[in-house]
């Protein structure tokens, strides 16, 4: 019981600071996109086997572009296939086109989802806070 208390406050707290970024976030001025986060995962229906047979190409062209520095970090997804990349781009039109190059997509067994990222908006506030200037 004293558990659950606890947890149904934190969620509370939690969305009541959300609430606050979002509307701290409506009148800030948007942030410039300064990476690309692309999560892939095999396509529907994909045979695993077929994906391993390409996977040493596709490690290999991946690593091209980590030295090319395109690809910034790169990880596991935890609990079910698929990767995750940082891209160093801004353009998700350009990162898709790179991305369908490589040999998992050429072959149309693997998709990603790309997520336009940038700095921290809400710290603006924090400066302003700060420095005293609106």
């Amino acid at each position: 019981m004293k558990n659950a208390l606890v947890c149904g406050f934190a969620a509370v707290v939690i969305c009541l600071m959300a609430a606050d970024v979002a509307r701290a976030q409506a009148g800030a001025p948007p942030v410039p996109t300064t990476r690309i986060l692309a999560i892939g995962t095999l396509n529907p229906g994909v045979d695993p086997a077929a994906a391993r047979a390409i996977l040493p190409t596709e490690v290999r062209e991946t690593v091209k572009l980590y030295l090319d520095g395109k690809v910034d970090q790169w990880f596991s997804l935890q609990g079910r296939p698929g990767v995750v990349f940082i891209l160093n781009m801004t353009d998700t039109a350009a990162a898709h086109e790179m991305l369908e190059k490589l040999p998992l997509g050429q072959a149309h067994l693997m998709s990603f989802e790309l997520i336009p990222v940038g700095p921290l908006n809400p710290l603006r506030q924090l400066l302003g806070t700060a420095t005293g200037s609106p």
